[in-house]
């Protein structure tokens, strides 16, 4: 089941990766001269692994991390992180204004997870405007899960635990 999941996880992935309106240049490593908005304009010491976030998710008595999802809605739909909640798509002036809503009553200190996963990180629309407004609006405790393939290759394909709709 974990296959047909990933395929057709994928498939949305590349329909969503095409049906972008915003699309950035490749960059060989994330740098301090990435474009701005782009998933590396991220900073790598905020960057957190699916591994390193499947066990914060998994420690028992842990604080937990608000995850928010800022890709596709038919991709989170699909499948997303068990708790996650999807934040509008961080591409899109409307997807920005739904993440700042979903934010805007929050400690600008709670720990808050962004991920995406419709694309290969170095061509993601999503991931980078929706990091740089968070940190715009004073959030100081923003990660971003380094997705490199897609949600599929990089989430489902370990066998990490997935929830479906929503």
């Amino acid at each position: 089941m974990n296959r047909r999941l990933t395929l057709r996880l994928g498939m949305i992935a590349m329909l969503a990766a095409f049906a972008s309106p915003v699309v950035f240049p490749q960059f060989a490593s994330p740098s301090a001269g990435a474009a701005p908005g782009s998933a590396f304009s991220i900073p790598q010491d905020q960057l957190l692994q699916p591994d390193a976030l499947n066990r914060l998710l998994r420690e028992a008595g842990a604080e937990k991390p608000l995850v928010l999802q800022v890709g596709s809605h038919v991709l989170f739909a699909e499948a997303h992180i068990p708790g996650a909640e999807y934040a509008g798509q961080g591409s899109l002036p409307a997807g920005i204004q739904q993440l700042q809503n979903r934010v805007s009553a929050l400690s600008r200190k709670k720990l808050i997870v962004l991920y995406c996963g419709c694309c290969p990180w170095n061509r993601c629309p999503n991931v980078g405007p929706a990091f740089a407004k968070l940190r715009e609006i004073g959030f100081s405790n923003v990660k971003v899960l380094y997705l490199a393939d897609n949600f599929g290759a990089n989430w489902v394909e370990k066998g990490y635990a997935v929830e479906k709709g929503r």
